[in-house]
């Protein structure tokens, strides 16, 4: 089984390869068909299979959905053998307290060296999700096929954007995953959990009447897409995890607009009123 991928594009290529990916060619509406669609699929046995369609209405962007919808489709993605397998190698780091006192620190010194191999890493060169930049009133976020899933909601939300966010007081790096809704061409709104670490930021910002930096990765490899909804300690680095699971550092790049790092294999790159696209061309 395949350990690690490196964006999304070799996640979809993995799932076409085992037989658990149907590609829907059909024109489809993003307003409320494709979740039902959805709906239906992941209610069969075993979870059905991922969906990519490939001619959302209004859009030129194809969008993957249900690809972590069966114990074996997440295996896949994690690179396990088994749930349990996978939850035995994650206990330790997930459960992994920060050092209060110095003989804390001696006593974490060997964790410490076995996850170094894991830290990320600085991509060299063109990052993927950099080579088409779009800013300030080019942005246009109603260009993404972004779901409106159910008749009572607001309005279409990124139902799994990975949040990047920096503290105030420690400068330590949070990934979470809120759901953002789509208000106009480059508004959106961000649900931050009230007890996530990107609310404590939020919050931490707030009171110093300081404008927070955000950027938000949406299609990530599916490593680093679970690694932003794990229950990590707070200042635990979620990439750190995320490479741990993939037993390969993510590659990480600098931000054109703000002072902070994002996955360079990110199919989008979100930041305030600034969107940078990759080549790669599937939106999750």
């Amino acid at each position: 089984m395949k350990k690690n991928y490196r964006n999304l594009n070799e996640f979809i290529n993995e799932l076409e390869k085992e037989n658990e990916l149907i590609r829907f060619t059909e024109p489809v509406s993003s307003r409320l068909e494709i979740t039902e669609i959805t709906d239906r699929m992941s209610k069969l046995p075993g979870g059905g299979k991922a969906i990519l369609f490939e001619n959302v209405k209004g859009y030129e962007y194809p969008l993957l959905i249900n690809q972590f919808g069966s114990t074996k489709r997440i295996n896949m993605a994690l690179g396990s053998e088994s749930l349990d397998a996978l939850a035995g190698r994650l206990h330790d780091i997930i459960n992994t307290k920060p050092p209060k006192t110095l003989m804390d620190k001696i006593k974490l010194l060997p964790e410490l060296v076995k996850y170094s191999k894991f830290l990320p890493r600085t991509f060299k060169g063109k990052a993927p999700c950099q080579e088409i930049i779009t800013t300030g009133d080019d942005v246009d976020l109603t260009k993404l096929p972004v779901l409106f899933c159910w008749p009572d909601d607001g309005g279409p939300f990124v139902t799994l954007p990975v949040v990047f966010t920096r503290g105030l007081s420690d400068g330590k790096r949070n990934a979470g995953m809120y759901r953002m809704q789509i208000y106009d061409r480059n508004t959106t709104g961000m649900h931050w959990h009230i007890h996530k670490d990107g609310a404590h930021h939020f919050h931490e910002h707030l009171r110093a009447g300081k404008r927070m930096e955000v950027a938000v990765a949406v299609g990530t490899e599916p490593a680093v897409t679970y690694s932003a909804t794990a229950p990590l300690p707070r200042g635990v680095d979620e990439m750190l995890l995320a490479g741990f699971i993939r037993q390969k550092p993510v590659e990480m790049v600098k931000c054109i607009t703000v002072d902070l790092e994002v996955p360079a294999e990110a199919e989008f790159i979100i930041r305030d009123t600034t969107l940078s696209k990759g080549t790669i061309r599937y939106f999750m």
